[in-house]
């Protein structure tokens, strides 16, 4: 039977894709300002170094929960291929692309937070460093990460673009959330690109920019998650596709 046909399949999808994003979206803000916000002293290597030395098991845990969230990604990825496909195959099959090559440079980023907790243990490899010099490079690796997450959010900030027309395009989901996550990955590029050529702008920008990408992926999150599809729409266009 082709699973097109089953009335329950789009909803699945939806309910399923929602559910995840939030997953996502709870444990990476949790993460954030519940973690790093507080061991993170922007400009102070050593009292960086002091928090995350102190706190090096809820250090883990953050990098571990994070890792997790983006192998939830990857099937959050391919619920919503399979949820937008049936507006341009090869649209979607693009946005996939571009979303796991963002996902692979954001697991990248992730090992320079391991990375921090290297240069902070006492490893006998490291002795020949005085421990200023370990702590600078300890903050050197958190700035790597934050750089790299930046480069992630490029390829992010494209799919962003690509779903937002897709929704668009679609008459099963509002346009209105389409158009939200459009600005989401504008403002995703924007900050992005900011950073890499001008950090004092991106310095100006951040957090504010940020916002309307925050408020575009919610807000799909929580139509998938408690609106979903519309099943007859989402039908009819399946069976045009095929």
């Amino acid at each position: 039977m082709d699973r097109s046909s089953n009335p329950n399949l789009p909803q699945r999808y939806a309910r399923a894709a929602g559910a995840l994003y939030l997953v996502i979206i709870l444990v990476g803000l949790l993460g954030q300002v519940l973690v790093k916000d507080r061991l993170i002293v922007p400009g102070d290597a050593a009292a960086t170094a002091a928090n995350i030395a102190a706190a090096q098991t809820l250090w883990r845990i953050t990098v571990a929960g994070e890792i997790g969230y983006l192998a939830l990604g990857v099937v959050l990825v391919w619920l919503l291929y399979l949820l937008l496909r049936p507006i341009d195959r090869d649209l979607a099959l693009l946005g996939v692309f571009f979303n796991l090559v963002s996902i692979a440079v954001e697991v990248v980023a992730r090992s320079s937070l391991l990375a921090t907790l290297v240069l902070l243990g006492r490893s006998k490899a490291l002795a020949a460093f005085e421990p200023q010099q370990l702590q600078a490079l300890a903050y050197v690796s958190l700035r790597m990460h934050d750089y790299g997450f930046s480069l992630s959010l490029i390829f992010f900030g494209v799919v962003c673009l690509i779903i937002g027309h897709l929704i668009r395009k679609s008459r099963f989901l509002p346009a209105l959330v389409g158009a939200l996550m459009q600005i989401a990955g504008a403002c995703y590029l924007v900050n992005s690109f900011a950073l890499l050529l001008a950090p004092s702008l991106a310095r100006v920008l951040f957090p504010a920019i940020l916002l309307p990408a925050f408020i575009g992926e919610s807000t799909l999150c929580l139509w998938l998650l408690f609106r979903g599809v519309d099943v007859p729409r989402w039908t009819e266009a399946a069976a045009h596709r095929s």
